[in-house]
């Protein structure tokens, strides 16, 4: 009899906790394969969880009835109330299945709306204005192509010159001045409009009389190192060579604007160049520094001085032959040659610093601004002017060629837009000499002075 009883209450224990196993893995295999609403997997978890309570509550029951038959029936309580145990706690794990499920989902969603919030939020953000590009280029109001030799006068010109002038400067807009620097007189005159009218502003040209001025105060020489930065100074022939603005800005801000402006007048800068020149301006030079820039600016780059062509002649002339300033003169007709002769202006004391003056002027053909001329004939020693005024651009070159025997002075001055430049003008000056040089000019020139010295020579030479 005890036999059968304690077999009954094993057999109820297995059936309870079998039957608490199965309904817990039931609930989360029906979880996990069918979607449900939140709702429904609460109920159906509910629904398990009171299964399982009363499962685990039968089982204690019967196993106290059979500990009053029979010790052994107490130790199948005992085992009774294990298996007890382990109901609730397959319970729960129903129950934390259902709950991770639901909460996976729930958060889920909820994460994807806050990730689409921000994304509205920085679709949201206004975007920052960009600044506007405005362009740089400016409106040029010249052309840098005319008919230059239009409205010209060639009567009493050296033939030979004109053609030289008229060829190198082509199609260009500008004029081509040729003078002789040991008398003065103008040997051509390409665009004689343009060469004699008001001035235009020398540009880089205008270092050559702020050069002479400092060298003349004794401010500097050739080898003086002017600092320009921390680490960084240049002399004389390198900043001729290559047109350095800081560097002519310093000295000329060193020599000081009265001493420039006597200076700048003793060379014939804001007054007439020629004797007797018809339709010649005398340009200007300002009686005070220019509100913007001050000496700074008139010193690297001429501001508010117009010279014009003449004026600049007249200087590279005197620089060339050693300080003698002439009017220049142009004959207009065979009895005005015949009658002609040299008129000086005024004798100019820098004939002691002009090497140091030339060896820059040299170094920019050579090697600066003005490498472009190209003369394989012979030396030249000149100084390029790049700037604009009131929309056009502005090209010169002033030079002379020969500084041991000073020959030909030619001063280039171009018009026009963006293309137009120092440079281009030197290239336009290196024609010229060329030009003179393959037609043989400067021996037929050397033998003509010789026949007029020499009248008996021009019979012997016939």
């Amino acid at each position: 009899m005890r036999f059968i009883v304690f077999g009954r209450s094993c057999w109820v224990l297995f059936l309870a906790t079998g039957l608490a196993g199965f309904q817990a893995w039931a609930a989360v295999q029906e979880s996990a394969s069918t979607p449900k609403t939140t709702s429904s997997r609460k109920a159906g978890a509910a629904k398990s969880a009171s299964t399982s309570a009363a499962a685990a509550k039968a089982a204690p029951a019967k196993a106290k009835s059979a500990k009053a038959t029979t010790r052994k029936a107490a130790a199948a309580r005992s085992t009774s109330g294990a298996a007890a145990k382990k109901a609730p706690a397959a319970k729960t794990t129903s129950g934390s299945a259902n709950a991770a499920t639901a909460a996976a989902k729930k958060p889920a969603s909820a994460k994807t709306t806050t990730s689409a919030k921000k994304t509205t939020t920085a679709r949201k953000r206004p975007a920052t204005r960009r600044p506007v590009r405005r362009s740089s280029r400016q409106t040029w109001t010249a052309s840098p192509y005319a008919d230059s030799t239009a409205g010209d006068q060639a009567v009493g010109e050296d033939p030979a010159v004109r053609a030289a002038a008229v060829e190198a400067l082509g199609p260009l807009n500008g004029s081509v001045v040729v003078v002789n620097p040991n008398d003065g007189r103008i040997l051509s005159m390409v665009n004689q409009k343009l060469a004699l009218d008001n001035g235009y502003t020398p540009c880089s040209t205008v270092k050559l009389p702020v050069a002479v001025a400092a060298l003349r105060e004794g401010i500097i020489t050739k080898d003086t190192r002017v600092p320009l930065g921390r680490r960084w100074s240049m002399n004389l022939t390198e900043a001729l060579a290559h047109s350095n603005n800081p560097y002519f800005a310093r000295i000329g801000a060193q020599v000081g604007f009265p001493r420039l402006s006597k200076y700048a007048r003793d060379f014939g800068f804001g007054e007439l160049a020629g004797y007797g020149i018809a339709g010649e301006h005398l340009g200007t030079f300002p009686d005070t520094p220019p509100r913007l820039g001050g000496v700074g600016l008139l010193s690297s780059f001429g501001r508010e001085i117009q010279a014009t062509p003449l004026q600049l002649a007249a200087f590279v002339s005197a620089v060339a032959n050693g300080g003698t300033l002439y009017y220049l003169q142009y004959p207009r007709s065979q009895a005005e040659i015949e009658a002609f002769q040299p008129r000086i202006k005024r004798e100019l004391e820098i004939g002691d610093i002009l090497p140091q003056l030339r060896e820059g002027m040299m170094a920019a053909v050579v090697r600066g601004t003005a490498r472009r001329l190209d003369d394989p004939y012979d030396t030249v020693a000149g100084k390029t002017g790049t700037c604009s005024q009131g929309g056009t651009r502005l090209g010169w070159f002033a030079s002379y060629e020969a500084p041991d025997n000073p020959r030909t002075v030619v001063v280039v001055l171009l018009r026009g837009g963006r293309s137009v430049m120092g440079p281009l003008a030197a290239q336009v000056a290196g024609r010229v000499y060329r030009y003179l040089h393959e037609r043989g000019y400067y021996e037929q020139r050397a033998l003509s002075n010789s026949i007029k010295l020499n009248p008996a020579a021009a019979v012997l030479s016939q």
